[in-house]
């Protein structure tokens, strides 16, 4: 093995590499949360294949196997070709290959019977390994390694689901007589060994020093202009950050430099590769073919094929969503351009990393989107620059996590009392609900599945909550793509825009049932968002803390949410043309939030009266929903969030911030933990705004159901000073009794 690495170019390890190696070797989980570009891939490699190479000299020729698991297929295919390159001079001992969705199915048979590095993913693992473990029973026998690539990416409700599988994996495992080692590897994140421990349920190290020599990268904070619009309620309009970024992938591909753009939607990243066609075009007609988008919901062929320009170095420009942030190792990128933030500072850092991978020098743009946080970043580098990263919040005990996988565990293998501890401590009792519902039974000393159908499909570990909605060409029946079910309100609905490979579809139809939109080609001038309206109820409260007389609140409660229309937006500036009427039915969600509520004299302090309150607390809600990011592993789509001037339940002015997944997702207990923190960022947003009475920078939404109306800039200022000078001091200590405890250092 240390030949094979000597042939790759590589004479000595640098020091993370080695450390790594060493707590591998000695059978100790570890995690390694280096920069990108570190050579964590060979940090875990070494020990892993070295161990293969050993357990090809078993009789059977693989007395050792090794799992890796990647959030992304386009990861998990791009470490098959690293294996390969590295393992070339070894023979045939190392034998990797790729299980996932698009492996074919006589291809299957082999991995589980041949390969000793099976490639996939936690999906594949959940749906298919691990209720299948009898035919995988060699396999898993001779497991010495468990590698978790890009782990930082397991966080939130998605996180939690990882968790659970992960437990189940270990439990089938030990009933083959193995106890596999797990090998992390994380983007930087804050407290690494932590997470790790809670994603994994072991002991984990960690390792954080990176001894990597690092090119110089560039970074520049780009602020759209003021356009001479004018938006909702007369506020001012910058131009969007998809324009800009779509002007600067332009610029960089005429002059041959390398780029890949990172978008935070699908259709933004579509948009972006249009826009950038249209203007190379133009300039040159041999440039046009030479951008393209990437996000998922594309077939398997085309992101194969995307994949492979990208490295031959046939495409000069790529406008990508997160998919290939975690997909695809590309060296020889030159800039790396984010349009709008990418929700985390491990995030940013991991998308900024691809440039410069070969070590020479590099360029990283962050271009703000019109919203308070991207704003409050461009005028406050210290926050991207100098404060830690995040720590990564999930929570394996959320009860709407657990419950299925506690199902999909017994009809695994009946679960006995020898289990609960493992799957945590809110076990015991979701088993007897789980008998009520006549899901589980319980027969002699072991729980048992009851029903015919499969046990795993009562999940979506990515909380998409349903089956995919099929965006299907009317005229052709042509399959384009897919799309999330828990996303199609707000994405496919009747007249939304769908965009696919440069290409502008309407939707004409969309059946919840069936699963189906219906869509054509189209070339309408606008792009389209969509509006919801959010009524919220309390369940219970979990802890409550006074700031003054105000009060700090967190707990379950449900939301019920309904999208009632859409907005038409003209593509380059964002001017709203119009807005349209839509029946879809309401959605429930029980999840968590926290909340604060003022009370009368708070408000006269503030010099608030009634007709300004509604504005000022509509105002803070905006502004806080996107200003959490910067505290919690989320983005401001994970979460919502609801301002009353008197809600029924509390009988206060209450404005609540909820995840947005049912159970909760740890973002809005995070919340609660770092309030006075969070809230204060917000405030400052808000003041340091130059608009005169709000605008998408400091407290107009997106998303909002209300048309942005009402909302006082001034008022929200007074207001959240007053509240804040009620609060400790300090950070909130301690996670409240049975809500998952500890999420991090940072005063939790």
């Amino acid at each position: 093995m240390v030949d094979a690495i000597r042939t790759a170019g590589i004479e000595r390890p640098w020091a993370h590499q080695a450390l790594t190696a060493e707590h591998a070797l000695r059978g100790e989980s570890v995690v390694v949360a280096t920069g990108t570009a570190s050579g964590k891939s060979l940090a875990y490699l070494a020990p892993v294949l070295s161990a293969l190479l050993d357990g090809s000299e078993a009789p059977n020729g693989r007395g050792t196997t090794a799992l890796y698991l990647a959030p992304t297929k386009a990861l998990a295919a791009d470490q098959r070709r690293a294996v390969r390159a590295l393992a070339g001079p070894l023979g045939k001992g190392i034998r990797p290959a790729v299980y996932d969705g698009d492996t074919p199915v006589e291809e299957r048979e082999w991995v589980r019977q041949y390969a000793n590095y099976a490639l996939t993913n936690p999906d594949m693992l959940h749906r298919s390994i691990l209720p299948a473990h009898p035919k995988w029973s060699s396999f898993l026998r001779a497991l010495r390694y468990v590698v978790i690539d890009e782990c930082h990416t397991y966080r939130g409700v998605f996180g939690s689901h990882v968790a659970q599988v992960l437990r189940r994996l270990r439990r089938v495992c030990a009933r083959y007589g193995s106890e596999p080692v797990f090998l992390l590897a994380s983007a930087t994140v804050s407290d690494p060994a932590t997470a790790a421990t809670r994603l994994t349920g072991l002991p984990v190290a960690e390792i954080t020093e990176d001894a990597s020599p690092r090119g110089e990268l560039v970074f520049a904070l780009w602020e759209p202009p003021l356009t001479e619009l004018h938006g909702e309620k007369g506020a001012p309009v910058r131009r969007t950050a998809t324009a800009e970024t779509a002007d600067l992938l332009t610029d960089l591909a005429v002059q041959g430099v390398r780029t890949v753009a990172f978008v935070r939607s699908r259709r933004g990243a579509e948009l972006v590769a249009l826009i950038a066609q249209e203007r190379l075009a133009a300039v040159d007609r041999s440039l046009p073919s030479r951008v393209a988008a990437y996000r998922g919901g594309y077939l398997p062929e085309e992101r194969r094929a995307i994949e492979r320009a990208l490295h031959s170095g046939e495409l000069l420009g790529l406008s990508a969503t997160s998919a290939l942030e975690l997909g695809v190792d590309v060296a020889g990128l030159d800039a790396v351009l984010l349009s709008g933030y990418p929700g985390t500072r491990a995030s940013l850092w991991q998308q900024a990393g691809r440039a410069g991978r070969t070590g020479r020098g590099a360029l990283a743009v962050l271009i703000a989107r019109d919203d308070p946080l991207d704003t409050y970043l461009v005028h406050h580098p210290e926050a991207l620059f100098r404060r830690p990263v995040e720590s990564t919040v999930l929570d394996p005990d959320n009860p709407y996590v657990l419950a299925p996988h506690l199902c999909a565990a017994a009809a695994e293998l009946p679960l006995t009392e020898s289990d609960l501890s493992l799957f945590g401590p809110e076990t015991p009792g979701l088993l007897s609900q789980l008998e009520g519902r006549k899901l589980l039974r319980r027969r002699a000393a072991a729980w048992h599945w009851t029903r015919r159908e499969r046990a795993v499909d009562l999940t979506d570990i990515r909380g998409g909550g349903g089956r995919p909605v099929q965006v299907v060409e009317e005229g052709t029946g042509r399959l384009l793509g897919t799309v999330d079910a828990a996303a199609a309100h707000t994405t496919v609905h009747e007249g939304a825009v769908h965009l696919h490979q440069g290409r502008t579809y309407l939707v004409r139809h969309l059946d919840l049932e069936g699963s189906v939109a219906l869509v054509e080609q189209a070339d309408p001038p606008y792009s389209t968002t969509a509006r919801d309206t959010t009524a919220v109820s309390i369940l219970e409260t979990g802890a409550e803390v006074p700031w003054g007389d105000a009060r700090l609140c967190f707990g379950s409660v449900e939301v019920t949410n309904q999208v009632v229309s859409f907005l038409r937006r003209r593509l380059i500036t964002g001017e709203v043309l119009g807005e349209s009427k839509l029946d879809l039915p309401p959605r429930t969600l029980r999840t968590r939030a926290v909340w604060w509520t003022v009370t009368e004299d708070q408000l006269d302090d503030a010099r608030i009266d009634p007709e300004a309150l509604g504005g000022a607390l509509h105002a803070a809600e905006h502004a806080s929903i996107g200003m959490l990011p910067l505290f919690a592993t989320c983005d401001r789509w994970d979460i919502g969030g609801v301002s009353i001037p008197l809600h029924p339940d509390t009988l206060l002015p209450t404005v609540f911030v909820y995840d947005g997944h049912s159970g909760g997702a740890g973002f809005a207990e995070r919340a609660f933990h770092t309030a006075a923190r969070w809230l204060t960022a917000t405030r400052e947003a808000i003041a340091s705004c130059e608009c005169e009475s709000g605008c998408p920078s400091c407290v107009q939404s997106p998303k909002c159901g209300n048309g942005n109306d009402p909302l006082d800039k001034k008022a929200a200022i007074r207001l959240l000073t007053r509240l804040l000078a009620g609060a400790p001091r300090e950070p909130v200590e301690g996670g409240p009794e049975g809500y998952g405890g500890s999420q991090g250092p940072e005063g939790s």
